[in-house]
């Protein structure tokens, strides 16, 4: 059995376009790309990357099969931020559950925090939900996350709706 972290998790949610645009960090080279029907193995580098500092394990318990079904969806945008040519984060929109869109997932890879790519990830993802004219976009973060990753939501236009303790069990090894 692995580690057990005691976590707070935070809901939140928009219901209109808070209309970002700031702009992307000017000193590189940026792309937001959106991997359709993006291959498994490519999927888990990302998860894995993004994730690692984070205990991200959902996925990770997930069989190929399990993770295709759920990211292969057509109605589950993946986008990938490439930095001077190279995956540098990415984001998840599930829209299976419209009129209500979830943020499933963002994150940057190690090697970018701290640059301002978050905040642009970040606001260019839910520009790119309210594409979809969704009643109510929705996300969770939780105390195992960035240290700065309640905040940035909030800034962003995102409200807390409601919290709940949990566990997480980190897998051995």
């Amino acid at each position: 059995m692995g580690k057990i972290h005691e976590i707070t998790i935070t809901h939140l949610e928009m219901f209109e376009d808070p209309h970002l645009t700031p702009p992307p960090p000017s000193h590189s080279q940026i792309s937001l790309i959106r991997a359709d029907n993006p291959p498994v193995h490519f999927y888990r580098y990302l998860y894995k990357t993004v994730g690692a500092d984070y205990i991200w394990v959902n996925r990770l318990k997930m069989t190929d099969e399990e993770l295709a079904e759920a990211i292969q969806d057509p109605a589950v945008e993946l986008y990938v931020l490439y930095v001077n040519g190279c995956p540098a984060g990415y984001v998840e929109l599930d829209f299976r559950k419209m009129p209500d869109v979830e943020l499933v997932f963002m994150g940057l890879m190690p090697e970018v925090i701290g640059q301002g790519f978050g905040r642009y990830l970040l606001s260019q993802a839910i520009s790119l939900a309210w594409l979809h004219s969704p009643k109510r976009l929705f996300v969770q973060t939780c105390t195992l996350d960035h240290p700065r990753a309640l905040g940035l939501y909030q800034r962003c236009g995102f409200v807390p709706f409601a919290q709940e303790q949990g566990e997480l069990e980190e897998p051995e090894g």
